[in-house]
């Protein structure tokens, strides 16, 4: 435990003593929370995916140790990664437990919830559909959905995937707060937001959006004449060897993840317990896929050069969009822009990440590089994930 945490323990200590508890009770209640699930990075079990690329040997060697000690320093049940390069997965290995209870081990096959990354899913369907000539990002979202009603202002494809469109549905302080409920229908989903006006004229701001998602997942389902997970199955994951992707609760899967929850503050290391329910059912495309760092690697890939995508459409959906000010969102059709420093010198950087109930997930895109990172854990609030996946892409990028 680091000088950080030990000052954090002292608070919650001190807060649990003014609450009436005492110091006994407050250092029990700490005892029995912080239960640490790995205590010794060279003891983590692993799994490995084939035989590394032998040109990247040392890079997975150095990344391998990093993901140990993350496990341990973070008190992260189960993490997954996978790295590709050119196309091809290069790394991908799974550390700790699926479930910790059982001992059960991640594997690069160990589905997780994906969150707000599969919105990438949803925009390379809606990718696919504009090269087939089936969608013009501007016309009206009615177009495609004539159940959507009417709003003060007209909306677009585009805006809805560049999360300027103003689709929320206030709920108390939170403007883009979904209720969990199940849906059998992506027609019942929509009804949950339907008759809500927009929050702000398109085009003026950017608002992260889970409903403009679910509104996308219609679009997709209408312009391509199918329910919307045949389409993404047959037409995205299947071409794309994604065979470990799809949305849950379609089927049953044993290999699927144990999801987890930070006792105490949202921090994984100060103790965890077993993940609240959560029924992610009406999220649709905006965030109810299952998936792997190697299937999300897959698509990253097939956003770095044409083939499964044109190289035009490729460029218009790594283009982040311009409000009516002119200002930039730093935000494409479905994948946030950055810049930053790597192995010396500055690379263009798509990414998107999420903390779903039970599962933290990164998915970098590093076009300049043609390399693509995903990681993944099991428990909600992994912050250091993302940044460990910063770490890794460095070692492949030397």
């Amino acid at each position: 435990m680091n000088r950080s945490d030990r000052r954090f323990l002292a608070v919650v200590i001190g807060l649990v003593f003014a609450a009436g508890i005492g110091f006994s009770g407050a250092a029990l209640y700490l005892v029995y929370t912080i239960n640490p699930v790995h205590t010794d990075p060279a003891a983590v079990p692993s799994t490995v995916a084939g035989v590394p690329a032998g040109r990247y040997s040392g890079a997975v060697e150095k990344a391998r140790s990093l993901a140990r000690k993350l496990l341990v320093q973070e008190n992260l049940p189960g993490l997954s990664v996978a790295v590709a390069i050119d196309g091809e997965i290069v790394w991908a290995e799974g550390f700790g437990f699926a479930n910790v209870e059982r001992r059960a081990p991640v594997t690069p096959r160990t589905r997780f919830r994906t969150g707000s990354v599969s919105k990438t899913l949803t925009a390379a369907a809606v990718a696919l559909l504009y090269d087939r000539g089936r969608i013009d990002p501007d016309a009206p979202v009615q177009t495609y959905v004539p159940s959507y009603p009417q709003k003060q202002w007209t909306i677009s494809t585009r805006q809805l995937l560049g999360d300027v469109a103003g689709v929320h549905r206030p709920r108390g302080d939170s403007v883009d707060n979904l209720a969990y409920g199940h849906c059998t229908s992506l027609s019942e989903a929509l009804k949950a937001f339907a008759d809500e006006p927009l929050s702000f004229k398109p085009g003026t701001k950017y608002q992260f959006s889970t409903y403009g998602w679910v509104l996308l997942s219609s679009v997709v389902e209408d312009a391509s004449g199918e329910p919307f997970s045949t389409f993404m199955s047959r037409e995205v994951f299947k071409p794309l060897g994604m065979e470990r992707t799809g949305l849950e609760g379609a089927s049953d899967d044993t290999d699927t993840i144990s999801f987890y929850f930070p006792r105490v503050m949202m921090r994984p290391n100060l103790g965890l317990q077993n993940g609240l329910g959560a029924d992610y059912s009406c999220f649709w495309g905006a965030g109810a896929f299952l998936s792997t760092p190697s299937d999300l690697v897959r698509l990253g890939s097939a956003m770095l050069k044409p083939g499964f995508l044109t190289a035009e459409t490729i460029r218009l959906f790594q283009t982040p969009l311009q409000l009516d000010s002119g200002a930039s969102t730093g935000f494409a059709l479905g994948w946030k822009v950055d810049t930053l420093q790597l192995a010396g010198a500055p690379a263009r950087l798509l990414h998107h990440r999420a903390t779903p109930t039970g599962s933290t997930v990164s998915l970098s895109l590093f076009p300049d590089r043609r390399m693509v990172i995903a990681a993944t854990a099991n428990v909600t609030h992994g912050d250091a994930v993302d940044p460990f996946a910063m770490q890794v892409a460095e070692q492949f990028a030397r």
